[in-house]
């Protein structure tokens, strides 16, 4: 299970640490791809395993199903740490997620999300806000 927020940089070499806590759940690899909200998804190699599966089935002639697994599927990529828990964004998720130096990485139960500090500053506040409406809308799902 992953949770809590923490606040990472990327170095020079595009790489950037997990929180030791995440990793003990990631082990020595996982899968980084698009996320959705401008961010980019970390996934452990089994519940990856376990959302591509579910993504692959999706009926092909509807439009939305393309195009949702192209971008997922298309954007993964398999990641390593290395001794000290970094591991190499592709320049291309960085791009799509507008990742800068400052980074925040969340956890979500069963994800890890990376984001641009300014920009999970700016999606949070705006959260913050409607949180109560949200949670409205969450009770129909037993939340």
């Amino acid at each position: 299970m992953f949770i809590g927020e923490y606040t990472y940089k990327i170095d020079d070499k595009k790489r950037l640490a997990i929180p030791s806590k995440f990793r003990a759940n990631l082990k020595k690899k996982a899968v980084i791809t698009r996320g959705l909200d401008q961010c980019l998804f970390l996934f452990s190699m089994e519940e990856w395993k376990n959302i591509a599966g579910k993504i692959s089935k999706l009926p092909f002639g509807q439009h939305d199903n393309r195009g949702f697994s192209r971008i997922m599927l298309s954007g993964a990529m398999e990641v390593e740490f290395d001794s000290l828990g970094r591991i190499l964004v592709p320049d291309y998720l960085k791009e799509y997620a507008s990742l800068k130096k400052e980074t925040v990485v969340a956890g979500l139960y069963n994800r890890v999300e990376i984001w641009d500090r300014d920009k999970w500053e700016e999606y949070k506040k705006k959260t913050e806000k409607e949180l109560g409406n949200i949670a409205e809308r969450l009770k129909e799902f037993g939340v």
